[in-house]
């Protein structure tokens, strides 16, 4: 790897500024049409450094196909998967990525809103990043290593194959989806056509992270029923919607539960919408614990809270309604153990000290593991997520790099 001029850091620069933010309150998959311009770009990338079934498909789906090179028959497909979407949480329009060249460990203040400075103190990771070179946005977006860092990587990875045909593999099969952070990812996904046997994603955090345990997580919509009534002539007959919302969402336990106080392997139920005016009013809470069967017993005890507090206003009424999300992906990993392992043991060949780690969260992969994918996360570098702190270090892609590099070899040998 000494000699291989890395592609990932300029093909990252270019994602970015390509607007692709996912938009929750959306019917349409893609949720936003735009997240396809990132689409057929990477296709016709994909096309040009040769992978000749490079496509996008009518749902924003980006797939292409490295064949085996290994005289080995029977060797399992694997498939890279990262996700095109940004976060909605911060504006994605405009991204204007800065290299911070041999980051000296001073704070970084951001050039279009000097109020944004970015400090090891706030993020403790940057100061093992001293000498690096971080990428961040320049004060008024977030950046998008979340996930183009990952797709940078994996573009990066078929680059460097395509190069290098000396280098055994067997099948690869690479995958960028759309919608990932609204939760919709893999909703349209053709696992048929997808035709790959094990996964891994590249949307995790610090160097050397390898994550094969998820939450499992539930929405659970509530919507309110008041009783409307002239304002002016209203005693003893209005029940204001609104009213009766905020005093629900004020009764919810305010040192526990919440993601605000909770850490490690502590799950939450945290209200993430709501809306309404005086005769109907509607919560939206997303609910995580990496025990599935957890969710059950928040939502037991969320819905208690809330008939108390319908106790109090007579005449109104509710109903609470729990959508599944994703499920753990350690329930289905555990049975394929090696997954991992090859991982763990692709970083330590890459000369990485691997950190197995949980997410407070999920990826594409918690789903494609219970769609017949076995799919860990492995980690692109990508920090401060979803924030105009957002940060990347191109070292820490590179690295990246390196792992899947190592990683596809392991997979052929073994």
């Amino acid at each position: 790897m000494q000699a291989y001029s890395y592609t990932v850091k300029d093909r990252f620069l270019r994602y970015v500024q390509i607007d692709t933010t996912a938009d929750p309150s959306s019917t349409s998959f893609p949720s936003t049409e735009k997240q396809k311009d990132l689409g057929r770009l990477l296709a016709d990338e994909l096309k040009s450094l040769g992978i000749e079934d490079a496509e996008m498909d009518e749902w924003g789906y980006v797939f292409g196909t490295i064949p085996s090179n290994s005289n080995r028959e029977g060797l399992p497909t694997i498939c890279f998967c990262s996700h095109m979407d940004t976060a909605p949480d911060c504006s994605g329009t405009g991204v204007k990525p800065i290299v911070h060249n041999s980051f000296n460990g001073q704070p970084i203040v951001l050039p279009d809103d000097h109020s944004q400075v970015i400090t090891v103190d706030q993020h403790p990771y940057l100061r093992e990043k001293i000498g690096d070179d971080i990428i961040t946005a320049s004060g008024t977006t977030l950046l998008g290593a979340d996930d183009k860092a990952g797709v940078a990587i994996i573009m990066d990875l078929v680059n460097f194959l395509q190069a290098h045909p000396e280098i055994k593999h067997g099948p690869i099969r690479i995958l960028f989806t759309p919608d990932e952070e609204v939760g919709r990812g893999v909703e349209h996904l053709r696992m048929e056509h997808l035709n790959a046997d094990f996964g891994y994603t590249l949307d995790g955090g610090k160097l050397g992270d390898i994550e094969d345990e998820s939450f499992s997580a539930d929405e659970v919509v509530i919507s309110i029923q008041g009783i409307s009534a002239h304002p002016g002539y209203a005693k003893g007959k209005m029940i204001n919607a609104i009213k009766v919302a905020s005093a629900f969402i004020d009764a919810l336990p305010k040192d526990r539960w919440s993601p605000e106080t909770t850490s490690g392997r502590e799950g939450f139920v945290h209200p993430t919408h709501v809306e309404g005016g005086l005769e109907q009013a509607s919560v939206s809470f997303i609910i995580r614990d990496h025990v599935t069967a957890k969710l059950v017993d928040y939502e037991r005890e969320l819905e208690k809270i809330l008939q108390e507090t319908i106790a109090q206003f007579p005449g109104a009424g509710y109903t609470f309604k729990v959508n599944e999300q994703y499920r753990n992906m350690k329930e289905i990993i555990q049975t394929v153990p090696f997954v991992t392992d090859y991982a763990i043991e692709a970083m330590n060949r890459a000369g990485i000290t691997p950190r197995p780690m949980i997410i407070r969260g999920g990826t594409d992969g918690s789903r494609l593991s219970f769609m017949g994918l076995p799919c860990p996360n492995i980690f692109t570098g990508e920090m401060a997520i979803h924030s105009k702190h957002e940060f990347v270090s191109v070292q820490d892609m590179q690295k990246a790099v390196d792992t899947l590099i190592e990683l596809v070899q392991i997979w052929e040998q073994h």
